[in-house]
């Protein structure tokens, strides 16, 4: 297993849920966390965070990925603090649930640029400083809801189509990259419990049983697992599913 100490990670949607439970975990592993995400508010708590667990601080971006002017003042901001990067997850998306009502054209827009426009353009930029790493990896945060002929569940046409994208991103990139240093790896979550590693259910996951929901500390795990393995292995897809909340519940 590859130690990801002292590693230098960039973390989309990092501000709440489970960005920050991504981000919080890693940086107890003795990651160096890069947060990126819209509310600088909630950048700044989940610092602050990091720094009460590890006594080292994690540098924040703010950043909207459905803004293209927001996403290259993001990169400008990145590559002058860190021109290496090792580990960019993804994870920065948009929700948006079904509704019998029309959905706004600013709605539509919103959930497909931040999940494909920006992200792809935040990697993109990222790439040179990713090339850069001994140990690079780009971990997309996908969905059960992206994965083919899944259901609709709750969620919206948009916010489904842009999980179908964010798949084929994570593919496209894994071709792209074929024969650089650069893996391209993917985690498909099912519907999960909003848990953050400073919550007592953290530390009862597993003592869960079969037919309960999955939690934000299943995805830390399989992404963890993930960036672990030795180079010539790519997890370039893990799907986890459940019985509650899972791809046919």
């Amino acid at each position: 297993m590859l130690d990801l100490k002292s590693a230098v990670v960039v973390v989309t949607g990092a501000g709440r849920g489970l960005g920050a439970a991504l981000a919080i975990s890693l940086a107890d592993l003795g990651c160096k966390l890069i947060l990126c995400g819209r509310n600088a508010a909630a950048l700044a708590d989940v610092g602050a965070q990091i720094l009460a667990r590890t006594g080292n601080s994690a540098e924040q971006v703010v950043v909207d990925l459905a803004n293209m002017d927001s996403v290259k003042a993001a990169l400008a901001e990145i590559h002058v603090r860190q021109p290496q990067v090792d580990v960019l997850i993804n994870n920065g998306a948009m929700w948006l649930e079904a509704s019998e009502q029309p959905h706004s054209s600013s709605e539509v827009l919103g959930v497909i640029d931040a999940a494909l426009s920006g992200t792809y353009l935040l990697t993109q930029g990222l790439l040179p400083a990713l090339k850069a790493s001994k140990r690079p990896d780009i971990v997309t945060i996908g969905s059960i809801s992206g994965l083919p002929n899944a259901p609709l569940h709750s969620v919206s046409l948009p916010f489904y189509a842009a999980k179908h994208g964010q798949l084929a991103l994570a593919d496209g990139l894994r071709q792209v990259l074929k024969g650089t240093p650069v893996r391209s790896l993917c985690v498909h979550p099912p519907y999960l419990e909003d848990i953050s590693p400073l919550d007592e259910q953290w530390q009862q996951v597993p003592e869960r049983q079969k037919g309960q929901k999955g939690t934000n500390r299943d995805v830390v795990e399989a992404v963890v697992f993930a960036l672990t393995r030795p180079r010539h292995i790519s997890l370039s897809s893990i799907v986890i599913d459940t019985d509650d909340g899972g791809l046919f519940s």
